[in-house]
């Protein structure tokens, strides 16, 4: 694989990253890793006509999940290139037929992009997961969900304005349930695990939110749906969100 590190970051994490994905796999065209001083992003591919770029914070690149979140990135690389309908269907065009005629508030909208990147993530991390050890993704799971329930926006006192600004509770138990879903789909836990009790958290916050049933839509998703088949999964995640 020839992938080059742009940047002055320890190239170590992103060089071993292709290591270990070229174990199972193998990509085509060059990647670039280029690191983005934007810390509320940690990172995210860009696939080009003849190349990949590996867009990744600083404060990512150097944190202990560098390597296991340029696997990840890695990984969407290879699903793009193969042409699966989870990375090569437009967003934008399914949102569109699935939303039509309704009134979706901008904020909802916007999660269903995250819902959406979240379906994606499950085709990557099929992959992720085969060349990677869990460990550290059940832990990057269980504290990040831990860090937004504790950042709800606390309830408004009655009659007031509501209270604005911290994590939404609704893409939160949704959030909760796509980390459900990854830990059972790849058999990284025991029910007894804390990610649950986390879920249980999660959507006592989002009454709106049924984390049992978002679970299942993503563990529905079968490692080879045609076009049609994803697109029409996706549309009905998006249509049970924001409807």
């Amino acid at each position: 694989m020839d992938l080059r590190v742009q940047g002055d970051v320890p190239p170590d994490p992103f060089l071993g990253a292709a290591d270990l994905f070229e174990t199972e796999c193998s990509l085509a065209d060059p990647v670039y890793v280029k690191v983005r001083e934007d810390p509320d992003e940690r990172t995210w591919a860009g696939h080009y006509a003849d190349y990949h770029v590996l867009n990744v914070s600083r404060r990512a690149a150097t944190s202990a999940m560098a390597r296991e979140l340029a696997i990840h990135e890695l990984s969407h690389m290879a699903r793009y290139e193969e042409g699966h309908p989870s990375h090569v269907q437009s967003t934008e065009e399914a949102l569109y037929l699935g939303l039509a005629g309704e009134r979706v508030e901008r904020h909802k909208l916007a999660h269903c992009y995250q819902i959406a990147n979240h379906m994606k993530d499950i085709y990557a991390d099929d992959i992720t997961l085969s060349v990677a050890p869990a460990d550290k993704l059940l832990g990057f799971l269980e504290s990040t969900l831990a860090a937004a329930i504790a950042d709800r926006p606390d309830p408004a006192p009655t009659g007031s304005l509501p209270v604005t600004g911290g994590a939404d509770p609704e893409i939160t138990a949704v959030n909760a349930a796509f980390a459900l879903a990854l830990v059972e789909r790849h058999d990284l836990a025991p029910p007894s695990h804390r990610l649950y009790d986390l879920a249980r958290a999660a959507e006592s916050d989002a009454a709106g939110v049924d984390v049992d049933a978002f679970k299942r839509r993503f563990l529905s998703l079968g490692p080879d749906p045609t076009a049609s088949d994803y697109r029409k999964a996706l549309v009905g995640a998006a249509r049970a969100y924001a409807v």
